[in-house]
């Protein structure tokens, strides 16, 4: 079929119209020395985001675009180097978070395809002040990690509050606005604005994906070590396993890891595809790989896995039922596959290059996120459809390569 050549077309066509550099920075925006990507060409943003930046270098690596990939990564490490964690993106306004930690995979994926050992031990370095600031600043009292702000650098709390709470449609009751707004801001820092899945007891939550993140980090440390011949990698070794060592503890909970309130002591109910970060991170065992599959019913529609299961906390939340994003789709495929759920695997990986080129099909481009249950780009969310290059490029090729492979 034409079309669906010519969406491979329109996405090799378009990268280049998502590229910036900026090595001075101007107002808001942090200059950085290599060109970068942004999500989309037009109409919202001039800067590089974190945690989306990780997806759409999966499809620049399948369309010839490693050295994009590269430069996107080497940004990232001078960011770090700078201010000792990587902003949400390059804005002084994100100075107050994070985003998911993906900076170790994108520089396995530069060492990968360059080999380059010298690059390999500075990039290293870098990581270590990374890693070290989810330690010290986002730690909790059981050794594992929850996702929080730059309290230093939080600005007006009263225009956040009134502004995250409009988009949310809900204001939580007896929660005076700096609270309010740490709450909503640590939703922003998890890369799910926003979302049910804590109860809005945020800064009280374990996350699994991202300590499932970090699990991994410790693992590429761990090899790093080994190609630098550092001797170092007993200790990153040591780590992974008393991380995962705690996460059976407290966030197994029989049939997935969950989020935890360690408050409370409680697993959260609310399962997601946040729990697919243990599959894709390698931390599940074959049987817990087994029953967390089990309980893929509860978020896999028709047309792909929504980011949570149904829920019934009031407001409303883009990143839950019934909508779908494009990373969570690539965890879902990725950790699947890892353990061998192949049949599986393919059926997930169909749906979204279906609905993407349906889409594709019908408007001539490709969307931010999707709605799960009608196919269609009307997805439930605290602003309209935006028009998207970025994750959801890069999820699409990586699909579709991973079906003619």
């Amino acid at each position: 079929q034409k079309w669906l050549k010519n969406l491979k077309t329109y996405i090799m066509e378009n990268w280049n119209t998502c590229v910036r550099e900026n090595k001075i920075g101007t107002e808001t925006l942090i200059g950085m020395p290599y060109p970068y990507v942004i999500p989309a060409p037009k109409y919202y943003w001039e800067e590089m985001y974190y945690w989306d930046t990780y997806f759409t270098s999966q499809g620049l690596y399948l369309t010839g675009e490693e050295a994009l990939a590269k430069s996107c990564t080497e940004n990232m490490l001078y960011l770090v180097d700078r201010y000792g964690y990587m902003p949400n993106g390059n804005r002084t306004y994100y100075l107050n978070r994070s985003q998911p930690p993906f900076l170790s995979m994108m520089v396995m994926d530069v060492y990968k395809r360059y080999r380059d050992k010298e690059f390999l031990e500075r990039a290293y370095e870098t990581l270590k002040k990374e890693y070290n600031f989810w330690m010290t600043q986002r730690i909790t009292p059981i050794g594992l990690n929850k996702f929080s702000v730059n309290k230093e650098n939080l600005g007006d709390t009263e225009h956040i509050s009134k502004y995250f709470s409009k988009r949310i449609g809900y204001t939580i009751p007896n929660c005076d606005s700096k609270t309010m707004a740490v709450k909503l801001l640590t939703d922003c820092e998890s890369g799910w604005d926003f979302n049910p899945r804590c109860e809005f007891k945020q800064d009280e939550t374990v996350h699994i994906d991202l300590n499932c993140n970090l699990y991994l980090y410790e693992k590429n440390f761990a090899f790093m070590s080994r190609e630098l011949n550092l001797k170092e990698e007993d200790k990153w070794e040591k780590r992974a396993d008393a991380r995962k060592e705690l996460m059976n503890r407290y966030l197994w909970d029989g049939s997935a890891f969950m989020d935890y309130n360690f408050n409370e002591d409680k697993t959260m109910k609310l399962f997601s595809a946040a729990s697919f970060f243990a599959l894709w991170a390698g931390v599940a065992s074959l049987q817990q790989a087994e029953e967390t599959r089990r309980q893929l019913k509860r978020i896999e529609r028709e047309y792909g896995i929504a980011a949570t299961e149904e829920y019934s906390l009031p407001g409303i939340y883009q990143w839950a039922y019934p909508n779908g994003w494009p990373p969570l789709q690539y965890v879902v495929i990725k950790g699947l596959d890892n353990y061998g759920f192949k049949e599986d695997a393919r059926r997930v990986a169909q749906k979204y290059v279906s609905i993407m080129e349906t889409l594709f099909e019908k408007t001539g481009t490709l969307w931010e996120k999707y709605n799960v249950l009608t196919g269609n780009k009307d997805a439930v969310g605290d602003y309209g459809e935006r028009i998207m290059l970025g994750w959801s490029a890069g999820v699409y090729l990586f699909a579709k390569d991973y079906l003619e492979s």
